[in-house]
């Protein structure tokens, strides 16, 4: 016998609200004893988070740790649609959202849609209410088992959040922890990656890094291997195959497309590089349980 153990466990629901505003739109702020997040699904808004003031475009989530004093206004020119949810977590690994701005991915934002869906099942009253204190269960057989779901998809989305922003994944599956060095070290680490990511599409060199980030070979060098145990150039390669991955996974790209947004100088150099690191030809990872099994549900 296995006793599963909960790494993220929320036990309470407080909000769940989704609001289409006015561009001129304006929340003086609150502070509330749990955690909440606000996520724009579209335009944009400016956010005071205790001392700070921030300003989150679409795709942006940005979490409030409990006692923090939080508002949002909107910037008078674009009408934004928010998500709002508000819960109970005491789980510790929740210390890592604190103050947090982050960037939802396609799977993440598909969590995200899935848990309004079901609250819209599970409780009345109009989800756009701002006024709205507490949730009411709704007597609907559409209701069936959606308080369960919406607690299930809140914590998957924490942890693939978690999982993405606080813990560093080699491409090509490997865990690399992130270092545990937080001073200069780590910082130079996490500027390269970003570095690499943003040039994702090009043919990047190590004198090109280098140039552009200030930095010597050797120390480039040095700071890869330490972390995650590969070259610089090695680990850009797993990168851009990473990246074809999913836009094979997408299934909006032809093979050809895919490689040509990427900088491949031919479909045929492309093919052997993913073929070199992933052990199957692009067009067999495509119809391949590999390729299944990496799409995010």
């Amino acid at each position: 016998m296995y006793y599963i153990i909960s790494c993220i466990h929320v036990r309470k629901l407080y909000s769940v609200h989704y609001f289409q505003y006015m561009s001129d739109f304006s929340f003086p702020g609150e502070s509330h004893n749990f955690w909440e997040f606000i996520y724009v699904d579209s335009g944009t808004v400016n956010v005071t988070a205790g001392r700070r003031h921030l300003t989150l475009n679409r795709g942006n989530i940005l979490f409030h740790k409990p006692n923090e004093f939080h508002s949002v206004h909107a910037n008078g020119v674009v009408s934004p649609s928010l998500v709002v949810v508000s819960f109970a977590c005491h789980s510790s690994c929740m210390s890592a959202f604190k103050g947090q701005l982050l960037t939802l991915q396609n799977s993440e934002h598909e969590l995200l849609a899935d848990l309004i869906r079901e609250a819209q099942h599970a409780f009345k009253g109009r989800m756009d209410d701002p006024y709205l204190q507490h949730l009411v269960v709704a007597d609907s057989s559409l209701a069936f088992g959606s308080e369960q779901l919406i607690y299930s998809y809140l914590e998957q989305l924490l942890i693939q959040l978690y999982r993405r922003n606080f813990i560093s994944r080699l491409p090509g599956g490997v865990d690399i922890p992130v270092p545990e060095n937080t001073g200069k070290t780590s910082e130079v680490y996490t500027r390269i990656v970003q570095y690499m990511e943003a040039h994702v599409r090009e043919h990047l060199t190590m004198e090109q890094l280098c140039y552009d980030n200030i930095l010597s070979r050797s120390t480039v060098q040095k700071i890869m291997n330490e972390t995650c145990g590969c070259g610089a150039i090695e680990f850009f390669s797993h990168l851009k195959i990473e990246t074809a991955k999913q836009l094979i996974r997408d299934n909006k790209m032809s093979i050809t497309e895919i490689a040509d947004y990427l900088g491949y100088t031919s479909i045929h150099y492309f093919s052997r590089q993913f073929r070199h690191l992933t052990f199957m030809s692009p067009t067999e990872y495509a119809s391949s349980i590999k390729s299944l099994s990496d799409r995010p549900e």
